[in-house]
């Protein structure tokens, strides 16, 4: 049945050529923003994963940058503290010449002085945007942020990587007469050092004074190669015999060090500790340095003095203290500045592969968009064309009433 009101051919056309010119449309876009998903009308899923993702990128963007700056503060303390252990074995090389009785020391302690104001010259400096990690001032570490973490739920934390700072300031020493004398001992008052001789069934005596101690100071002993040290309490300060409670802990220390002699606490005399090196055992080295709890890692320079033979004996187990801090802050620094190193690489790594991730997701493809474009392109000629036919059909009506 022909019908003038009702043209079914014109409205399949019209159909088809909308179709086709929302499709052509739909690619246009594509070709000009680059991206297949554009906004949430073009899938909502996807567009919603995408855009959390692009929030991740642009955060460890500022994880990078936070990496950056903490890798050049702790770079800064470990050269610094790298240099300050340089400096500290020159120094010990000076302290060993003044071992012997032939030497002028007072030279000597000139170099030792001069060395002693290097290093705190290299302290101060070492600050990176005002942050200095190895003067004592700090609170004990810093955080560097490190990562976003997104658990299932899509909840988001911040994951941090925590360095320590290392306390290598050379003020706040006080001495204080922690030990009254030793036997063999070079020195008393604050440190002191002896020998006990290679296969000889030898006694060492050390004796613990009980001067006015604080929450924090430390007493140090060195016996060969094992070092002990025990650190006074706010309890110990309350005790009737501090220089007891003192001695006692040191015992245990020693015990538990390896060290290869015996120890016995002597009841008659508070504080006193009996230290036996018996027979076939190697000669040992005993030194013992009290350290106050506002001194900094090097406040042992402070007073350094190798001007007589028992204080050049006791510089050079304070030397070797200070070296061995020195050291440890400098490892300590550059396996947190490794880490940090190591996370940075990783987070680089990880914004280019969400960033890839994320155009996979997203972006158009360009030569399937072109071929794509050709063709409705050809469809939307064709389809003007039947569109202009079926709407021709109705004058064919014409020709029934002539």
């Amino acid at each position: 049945m022909s019908s003038i009101l009702t043209n079914n051919g014109a409205m399949v056309a019209l159909q088809t050529l909308k179709g086709i010119n929302a499709n052509l449309s739909k690619t246009q876009s594509e070709i000009s923003t680059g991206k297949s998903v554009a906004s949430a009308k073009d899938n909502a899923a996807i567009w919603a994963i995408s855009k959390v993702m692009e929030a991740d990128v642009k955060g460890f963007k500022g994880i990078s940058d936070s990496l950056a700056l903490g890798q050049s503060t702790v770079a800064v303390a470990r050269k610094a503290s790298e240099t300050i252990t340089e400096l500290l074995t020159n120094m010990k090389g000076k302290i060993v010449a003044a071992q012997e009785s032939n030497v002028d020391r007072g030279k000597i302690q000139t170099d030792v002085t001069a060395l002693t104001e290097q290093i705190k010259s290299v302290v101060k400096a070492a600050q990176f945007n005002g942050l200095n990690l190895i003067n004592g001032t700090g609170t004990g570490s810093i955080d560097v942020l490190a990562s976003l973490d997104r658990d299932p739920n899509n909840a988001v934390s911040a994951s941090k990587i925590t360095v320590a700072t290392s306390d290598l300031s050379t003020g706040g020493y006080v001495a204080k007469a922690a030990f009254t004398g030793s036997t063999n001992a070079a020195g008393s008052g604050d440190s002191f050092a002896f020998s006990m001789d290679a296969g000889v069934a030898g006694t060492g005596t050390i004796v613990i004074t009980d001067p006015t101690y604080a929450a924090g100071d430390k007493i140090s002993l060195r016996l060969g190669d094992k070092d002990v040290s025990y650190t006074v309490t706010a309890e110990d300060i309350a005790a009737t015999s501090t220089a007891d409670v003192v001695a006692i802990g040191l015992k245990s220390a020693i015990e538990g060090s390896g060290a290869n002699v015996t120890v016995d606490y002597s009841s008659g005399v508070a504080g006193t500790l009996v230290l036996n090196n018996g027979v076939g055992s190697s000669a040992l080295n005993v030194t013992g340095q009290f350290t106050n709890a506002g001194a900094g890692g090097l406040g042992l320079l402070t007073g350094l003095s190798v001007t007589t033979g028992p204080f050049a004996a006791t510089a050079l187990t304070n030397i070797e203290t200070m070296i061995n801090t020195a050291i440890s802050a400098a490892a300590s620094f550059g396996s947190a500045e490794s880490r940090i190193t190591t996370q940075a690489t990783f987070i680089s790594g990880l914004s280019d592969s969400l960033k890839t991730g994320i155009g996979a997701m997203v972006d158009a493809d360009m030569e399937e968009a072109s071929a794509r474009l050709q063709a409705l392109q050809t469809q939307q000629q064709l389809g003007v064309q039947a569109l202009s036919i079926a709407n021709q059909a109705p004058q064919s009506i014409l020709s029934l009433f002539r």
